[in-house]
């Protein structure tokens, strides 16, 4: 795959409410490991619409590889001014990554107007990649499901790969970094 859309839940569907909360580290470096993999594979571009929770982690990753990596990241919000209504520190990561990456244009260039501009969007993001990483538990339903719809549908014509980052990975990063720890094992 060269080009891939991150997407997940919002902060608030995973009950996170601080940008600094711990959960988020362990997330970023679960997307960082998945990521480095598949530029190791080929990826050459990541897309992301930057709404607010994994698609903006994954943002910051991106650009953080960028200093090792040759990894493009594309911004592609649904409308104009997405962020004029989240938290202020939220909107300061919104501003930072669709500032720094490589290329920027909304699906509509106006505000939002109704949700036909997110089913838009999801399509976009499909009809432009070659699959997707999607921060997704089938037992906790959300709004990635959207997103999912437009992809099992291309999915299904063998013309898209989905790939998942589910509980048990995210389990298994806090795990290994728990046991990175020098201190965890003098306890």
């Amino acid at each position: 795959m060269k080009t891939i859309v991150i997407t997940g839940y919002k902060p608030m569907e995973m009950g996170i409410f601080k940008h600094n909360d711990p959960k988020v580290a362990f997330i970023k470096e679960t997307l960082r490991r998945r990521l480095v993999a598949l530029i190791e594979e080929g990826l050459e571009w990541v897309l992301i619409s930057a709404q607010m929770g994994v698609e903006l982690w994954a943002g910051e990753v991106v650009l953080d590889l960028k200093e090792v990596y040759d990894i493009n990241l594309g911004v592609i919000p649904p409308f104009e001014n997405q962020q004029e209504r989240w938290p202020e520190d939220t909107q300061m990561v919104y501003e930072e990554v669709t500032m720094t990456a490589d290329f920027y244009k909304p699906v509509y260039d106006k505000n939002y107007e109704g949700p036909y501009q997110f089913k838009a969007k999801d399509q976009f993001l499909v009809d432009h990649s070659d699959g997707c990483l999607v921060l997704f538990d089938e037992d906790t339903k959300g709004s990635p499901e959207f997103f999912l719809r437009h992809a099992r549908r291309t999915e299904e014509n063998g013309k898209y790969t989905i790939l998942y980052i589910t509980p048990l990975d995210l389990e298994e990063t806090v795990e290994e970094l728990r046991m990175s720890d020098p201190d965890y094992w003098s306890q």
